[in-house]
């Protein structure tokens, strides 16, 4: 591969980080949003339409690793 063609991936590669670092941003707001969402929901006050979807985001929060909980929990702080 030339050195132009080189860059031209280089750049690209660069770019496309870009875009799965800021996906992963969001994706780490909507995780801690759900994640304080369940910890704070009373689940027997649910109505039983919801329950299944309510028990579904619980579990899936509940999958999370320690470190990716906790990256979510912190993208979701707001600053004092």
């Amino acid at each position: 591969m030339t050195v132009v063609g080189e860059n031209t991936g280089t750049f690209m590669l660069g770019k496309e980080l870009d875009i799965l670092m800021g996906e992963r941003a969001r994706l780490l707001k909507v995780a801690g949003a759900a994640a304080q969402f369940v910890a704070l929901m009373e689940s027997r006050a649910l109505p039983e339409s919801v329950a299944t979807e309510a028990e579904l985001l619980a579990e899936s929060v509940n999958a999370l690793s320690e470190d990716t909980l906790r990256d979510a929990l912190a993208a979701i702080t707001r600053p004092k």
